[in-house]
């Protein structure tokens, strides 16, 4: 029995399906992130930091760079 080509309707439901999937996965891994990251801070005791002052943190190494940022706090 011969099989009908796939039309761009069934190509288009199928992106969508998968793009719906990807964002599912997406979700739980940045989940996981958080709790993975969250346990760092915990390991650390950075967790009496603000979150403001935290997140101004994050930023600040993030524009400098990690490489940069670790440079700048290692011990001389």
């Amino acid at each position: 029995m011969a099989r009908s080509k796939p039309t761009a309707r069934d190509a288009l439901r199928k992106l969508r399906e998968q793009r719906a999937q990807l964002e599912n996965e997406e979700a739980r891994l940045r989940e996981e992130a958080a709790i993975e990251l969250g346990r760092l801070l915990i390991e650390c005791g950075a967790e009496t930091i603000e979150p403001a002052q935290l997140r101004q943190i994050v930023r600040g190494a993030m524009a400098l760079g990690i490489d940069e940022t670790l440079k700048r706090i290692a011990p001389a």
